[in-house]
Parts: C-alpha cells; structure tokens; sequence
C-alpha cells in the first residue's frame, strides 16, 4: 500500500475538517488555505519527482483495500502515465487560486477556503481512482462545492446558473450510473484494471454503456449540445471558481474517455466513434461562432473551451495515439491556459468593474500595459500558435483524423479534419478580435450604465439586505463622486475613486499566474516532456482496441 495517494486525499480533506472545530468559528487563520494546499501540491511533486517514466503505462503508487466486501468493492486508487498530469495540474491550479485569494481576501473566506479543499478533495480522488463506483463518488463529490462556489461568491446570476449547472451534471450522471451498472452486470466487478485487462463484454452491452457512460461524460466535457450550463456558470462564478471549472472540472469529462469509456468498452468505442467525433467538430465551430457574438470576456472564454473540448474529443475519437495523445496533451495545455484566461479576466473585471469588452474602452495595453500583454500571451497561446502549448492538443487531433484507426472510415474523419481546420481558422479570428478591441487603441471613457438592478447594486455594495429599486446609474455616479482620488475604491467597481493606470499587475497576480506562463512555455517548445509520459499508456489503452 503506497502512502502518496492516501496523503493526498487526507490533507485537503482533514484541513477542511480543522475549519469545522469551536476555534476557527468566525475567523480563518490567514493564509491557512495557501498552506494546506501547498502541502498538497507538495506531495504531488513528489509523486512525480518519484514515478516510474520508464513503466508510465503500470499503475503505480497503488492502494487496494478492502471498502464493501459484502460487494466485492475495493478502496483501490494508483496513478498512471493518463492521471498523473491531471493530479499535478489540479494541484498546481488550485494552489494557485490560494495564492490569489491571499492577496485579495474575499467575503466569507473560512466558508470558501473550506468549500475549495473539499473541492480539490473531489477531483485529485477522480484521477486516482480505479475502482468505478469510487470513480463516480469522487466525481459526484465536487458537484456540491462547486454549486456554492458560483451560488455563494458568484456575480448578479448566480444562483440560476449554479442551479442550472448542478441540474445539468446530476442527469448526466445519472445516464452515466445506468452504464456503470450495466458493466457491472456484465462483468461482475467494478475494478478498472481488470476490466481493462481481462473481462469480456458482450458487443452490444458495450455499446449501450459507453453510451450512457459517455453521455454522462460528455455532459461535465462539454459536448455540444450539452453544453449549455458552461457560460453562464463561467459568467456567475468568482474568479478561482471559473479556473477550477474550466482547468480540471471539463477534465474529469474528457478524463473519463481516456480511462473507462475507451479500454473498458473497446467495441463500445470503435461502433460509437464517428458520433463522438461529429459532435466533436460541430462544438469546435459552434464554439467560436458563438465567441465571435459574445460581448462579454468570461462568457467568450466559456465559450472557447466548448470549441477546445471539441479537439480533445476528435482525438478521442480517432481511436489512434496520435489522436488520444493529442485529447491527454490538449486536457492539459487547455487546463493551463483558460486558467491563466479565466485569472487575467477575473484582474480586468476586478479593475473595470465589468467583462462587457465594450465598456472596457480599449487600449488596455497603455493603461495596464502588465495586464494588456498577458492577457494577449494566454490568447495567442489559446489560438494555437507554434511554440506555446495550445498548438500540439489541436494539431496532432487533426493530424489523428487524417489517419483514424481502421476499423473507424476514413474519408468521415477527413471532413472532420477539414471541419476542425475551419475552427482554428475561427479561433484566431475571435481571440485577434477581441484583443483588437480591448488591448489595443486609445483609452476609451465606456459609455453605458453600469448598474442597472437593485440586485446589481447590492453586489457592488458589497451589503447583504435589500435594496431598493434606483434610477438606472445613479448609484454608480454617487458612489464616482464621492470617491477622492487615490481612494480604495469599491469592491467590484474597481476602485472608481482609483485611476486603473495605477493598478496593474499585483505581486499576488504574478505568483499565481507566472507559474502558467512557464509551464505553456515548456510545453509548448518541448512537448515531449508531456507526450513521454502519455504515450506509454495510451498504447496499454488501445490494445484492445486493436490500434
């Protein structure tokens, strides 16, 4: 039994525990959130600094103990070459997000910091399981952190779009309960290895489940068309609630292909296929088609990974290592830049008091020239240009489509490359649009009124009781007169009494988001780094298939 994965199960969950007890009632120790985390990421360096690169397709680090004997379930958790990236992102980010909360306390903050190590309970637990009942516990186990993080700290909609998220998910995983008992039925056991390595599933069993399974999946993806609870749970949710959503949320949906769907069901996968990748290359088009109507930037961002998923699922699709290589880098790469995009929309709102890219008034560059060139980095790194990471997810899944598996047709995955190539094309055209109107140019004074419901103001305000109804901005125009120059400012105005010149990059910003800019960098101009510890596993998982 290996300690490694246990610990980090224990320390997110013990250090929420701590927050429950008489002592910490009303308070938080600063920081404490930064510190457990740390230990956390901590231990997930050391489970790479550790693992076996020259055995990355065995599952290492493996705990098998006995959970429900009466149905011969297991407590069986381990660590491959497909989970380990995903273990040291969800780690990295959400330590990251600690690390921007200790510069910019937020409301309630002994509530939020225990709802993120629940949080990140739930989703390093769904990369480390292998038993298919504690997958799904895991899986659901985020669902409810995640519906306070955006119903409690969210903006003016909030609670509509965490109730429409959680609704979303709990039926998609409802579909994908139906397919794990349908495996169980079949095979009489729950544990991936061995159902990967040994137990037969009739074909058409498999193929129902994977349907249901990957319904399920596609639902947390997000495939089009179900993918509609993402923008606007994106445009609600606070800042670290977004880069969580968007870095590792959507993952344990692609996740689940790369380590149930695809090896437990291998005919499942080669029937189902084509599907997966039409649904695929429709949501990269419909994703940027949509993120060239959006005005506001989270939701244009929210939009985009519909269109970035759409890749990891084309290289799901072809059935090929090339193309699941392609889908494991593109989880990853995607993972690190929506979560820079996701940090660097998050300062902007916090500094305009708005996402509506036409209030922010353009030449973002002159007036926080920190932020105008980091928010254009994550954004030429997210259109895929060569030598950042984002180019090696959506060309080798283009790449896969030019030449799928056998058994898959050829010529279907030949429009799907050429439909995928339109969508790059697309990308570049929505990402250069919006930098043409928010980055660059002269400051612009927005036009507008910024707030206009009582709702709204009560959110500006930062007050907890009722507000009553107000001339659309008058509240905005007395709170901008009797803010003296060099003021604070008020929360989610950002600070009107407070040229934004003056308050570019924080030192918090730039801890939290350097490590991302790096981590792109290496990626993007060595990605064999990555592609080295994928490839192994990817060929253990498609020996059933026959790739």
């Amino acid at each position: 039994m290996s300690w490694l994965p246990i610990a980090m199960l224990a320390v997110p969950l013990v250090g929420a525990a701590v927050l429950l007890l008489p002592g910490f009632a009303g308070r938080t120790p600063r920081r404490y959130g930064l510190a457990v985390s740390g230990v956390t990421l901590v231990l997930a360096v050391g489970l790479a600094a550790t693992f076996d690169y020259g055995h990355a397709a065995r599952i290492q680090f493996e705990t098998d103990l006995s959970w429900i004997p009466g149905l011969a379930l297991r407590f069986h958790l381990g660590v491959d070459g497909v989970s380990l990236p995903l273990i040291v992102l969800t780690a990295l980010l959400t330590f990251l997000c600690f690390v921007l909360l200790a510069g910019r306390p937020p409301r309630r903050p002994r509530a939020l910091v225990f709802t993120l190590l629940v949080l990140e309970t739930g989703m390093i637990g769904t990369f480390l399981a292998l038993d298919l009942l504690l997958f799904f516990v895991f899986f659901e186990v985020v669902l409810v952190p995640m519906y306070f993080v955006i119903a409690v700290w969210g903006g003016p909609g909030r609670r509509a779009a965490a109730v429409k998220f959680i609704l979303y998910t709990l039926l998609g995983s409802a579909v994908m309960l139906l397919g794990l008992l349908v495996v169980w039925a079949q095979a009489g056991t729950l544990d991936m290895v061995a159902l990967a390595h040994g137990h037969t599933i009739a074909r058409s069993a498999q193929i129902v489940a994977f349907l249901a399974i990957g319904l399920g999946l596609a639902v947390k993806a997000p495939m089009w068309p179900l993918h509609t609870w993402l923008p606007d749970a994106h445009t609600e949710a606070p800042t670290v609630g977004s880069v969580l959503l968007a870095g590792v949320l959507l993952k344990m949906g692609t996740y689940g292909f790369a380590r149930i769907a695809i090896p437990i069901l291998p005919e499942g996968a080669a029937a189902l296929a084509p599907w997966l990748g039409a649904f695929g290359v429709i949501g990269i088009v419909y994703g940027s088609l949509a993120c060239l109507a959006q005005r506001d930037l989270k939701r244009m961002i929210a939009y985009s990974s519909v269109g970035h998923m759409g890749f990891v699922l084309l290289g799901f699709a072809t059935l090929t290592p090339v193309g699941v290589n392609a889908a494991l880098f593109g989880n990853v790469a995607h993972g690190l830049i929506t979560g820079l995009l996701f940090f660097i929309a998050g300062a902007v709102k916090d500094r305009y008091g708005t996402a509506d890219m036409t209030r922010l008034g353009g030449g973002m560059l002159s007036r926080l020239p920190y932020i105008g060139s980091l928010l254009t980095f994550a954004c030429v790194a997210s259109l895929g240009l060569p030598g950042l990471a984002g180019f090696w997810g959506e060309m080798l899944a283009l790449f896969g489509a030019f030449r799928p598996a056998a058994e898959l047709s050829r010529p279907l995955f030949l429009v799907f490359m050429v439909i995928g190539g339109v969508g790059t094309v697309l990308t570049a055209a929505y990402f250069l649009r919006m930098l043409s109107r928010v980055t660059h140019g002269s400051p612009v004074v927005p036009e507008g009124p910024p707030v206009t419901s009582a709702e709204e103001v009560r959110e500006v305000l930062g007050g907890e009781g009722p507000v009553e109804p107000v001339a659309t901005g008058t509240v905005v125009a007395a709170v901008a007169a009797v803010a003296a120059p060099g003021a604070p400012g008020v929360p989610g105005l950002g600070g009107l009494g407070e040229p934004p010149e003056r308050r570019d990059v924080t030192a918090y910003e730039l801890a939290a988001w350097v490590p991302l800019v790096v981590l792109i960098l290496i990626f993007g101009l060595w990605p064999k780094a990555l592609l080295a510890i994928t490839t192994p596993a990817v060929q253990a998982i498609l020996r059933g298939v026959g790739a």
